[in-house]
């Protein structure tokens, strides 16, 4: 269970209240140029310049992030998707998803607590989910509705079901054994008739 801070504390025991607020980093490569490039979104009213886990970002608000699904913590090691809800009209959004190769870029997902009278940051905000970008889905909204992108993030226990390319190759087999042969044919497309016993 993560600790909560000082700060946080003795925010809460005022009757200034807090105000949470959800902050999206994605890290996608450019499709122009191949390099890789950052975007922060928010749930907040504006532009921000915030330091998070020490590296200073910018997040783009004004309601270019709608709505984060409720994140769901268990103990093991099983891949969750999260789902997060953007305006697809928005200039912001509108440059990750169609300018930006997000196909499995990574993202983090932080909650920061803002004082409710002075509109400044408690403390730094906390990292609530690290995943991949899964997948992307936009929707055509009724008349008088809203346009929404929904990006669907894989947890960072993704990662761990990825097999090592070079496990099953025929050059690796023979680097530990050289006369195993079994995999001779694996990149090989198409058919290729072998003697049974051969």
């Amino acid at each position: 269970m993560r600790p909560i801070g000082a700060p946080t504390l003795t925010e809460a025991s005022t009757a200034s209240g807090l105000i949470a607020r959800l902050y999206v980093w994605v890290s996608a490569r450019d499709r122009a140029t191949g390099a890789i490039q950052t975007l922060g979104l928010w749930s907040g009213d504006d532009v921000v310049s915030e330091t998070v886990e020490s590296e200073a970002r910018t997040y783009y608000g004004a309601g270019a992030l709608l709505a984060v699904e409720p994140i769901t913590y268990e103990a093991g090691l099983s891949v969750r998707m999260q789902r997060v809800t953007l305006s697809s009209i928005s200039p912001e959004v509108e440059q990750l998803v169609r300018g930006y190769d997000t196909r499995l870029a990574p993202v983090q997902i932080h909650r920061g607590l803002i004082n409710a009278t002075s509109n400044a940051l408690v403390e730094a905000p906390h990292r609530l989910l690290t995943g991949t970008v899964d997948g992307i889905a936009f929707t055509t909204p009724a008349e008088g509705g809203n346009a929404t992108c929904e990006i669907t993030i894989a947890n960072a226990a993704r990662e761990l079901t990825r097999g090592l390319t070079a496990k099953y190759s025929d050059e690796t087999m023979k680097s530990l054994a050289s006369g195993d042969d079994f995999f001779r044919y694996a990149d090989i497309s198409g058919e290729v008739t072998v003697r049974w016993g051969g």
